[in-house]
């Protein structure tokens, strides 16, 4: 069967997002969340995306005309019961998405693919949570959704062609550009981006160069769109921290390690944009 209802369960940052690209690309899009509070949040964030993305250019009015019809938002996961494909992306631990995916499981016909968000945690082992591994698969879409044109799809063992592909098509169709990778920490992106973020904390930490130094430098240097520091603000340095210690968990890698200075600032909730002030000051 093709891909043409898709679900999606959280409408939080990436979530919203999410959802305003299948919409855009004519799926029939169907958005959860657990109460109506955090469903109008995430609602208000798709409409706010498509009157930004309007008057910058990147979209036209057909496409507002068209996410606004195609997708509905609903407090009941039992409403996805008849998607093609169910992408989850609630919070970034595995327990609860292993319950979720568990969830679906039972709720979904035998045909419909499940799809993870994670950008680092093990995609195997949300899969033997289900009576269906060989149609769970890793979809990594990046921040912000609408603007970011990667997704990382994520394979394991049990993952079949079929759901490769179709994964492969669907992404393609709502204009990203794919890339494979085996279900391995960090998978491609988080695997290299990592260590990068985290050594120019140190090199901060350490009193080597200010921050507008080293952001200067990889940005005129090294041709990045923004510094390392920035992009830590802008990821979220409570994900930063997360990620690290999810990969030094399981790689046992030191360069996985979070600087002191990382875990002081997520204690602070000096967490970057989303509260205002992190290695910047944001208004």
């Amino acid at each position: 069967m093709s891909i043409r209802r898709v679900g999606i369960v959280g409408c939080g940052l990436m979530g919203a997002g999410i959802a305003q690209v299948c919409a855009q690309a004519g799926y029939q899009t169907l958005v959860s969340e657990v109460n109506e509070e955090l469903l109008k949040k995430g609602m208000k964030a798709v409409r706010t995306s498509l009157e930004r993305g309007l008057a910058r250019g990147r979209i036209l009015k057909r496409d507002q005309e068209t996410v606004l019809r195609q997708l509905k938002g609903t407090t009941s996961i039992e409403d996805l019961r008849d998607s093609d494909l169910v992408i989850e992306s609630i919070v970034e631990n595995l327990g609860e998405k292993k319950k979720l995916l568990k969830a679906l499981d039972g709720l979904c016909p035998p045909h419909t693919i499940l799809a993870t968000n994670t950008s680092c945690l093990s995609v195997t082992e949300m899969a033997i949570s289900t009576g269906r591994p060989e149609k769970v698969i890793g979809a990594h879409f990046f921040n912000p959704v609408p603007v970011m044109t990667l997704l990382e799809i994520v394979t394991t063992s049990f993952t079949n062609e079929e759901t490769v592909g179709k994964l492969k098509e669907f992404g393609e169709s709502v204009g990203k550009s794919v890339v494979l990778a085996r279900d391995d920490p960090g998978f491609i992106v988080n695997r290299l981006l990592g260590p990068f973020l985290l050594d120019a904390i140190r090199l901060l930490e350490s009193g080597v160069a200010t921050k507008e130094d080293i952001d200067t430098s990889m940005a005129l240097g090294a041709n990045h769109p923004m510094g390392p520091l920035r992009l830590a603000d802008f990821i979220g340095l409570d994900t930063v921290l997360y990620i690290a210690e999810s990969m030094y968990e399981e790689l046992k890698d030191r360069k996985f390690a979070p600087p002191l200075m990382l875990k002081r600032m997520v204690t602070a909730r000096r967490l970057g944009r989303k509260t205002g002030e992190g290695f910047y000051i944001y208004q």
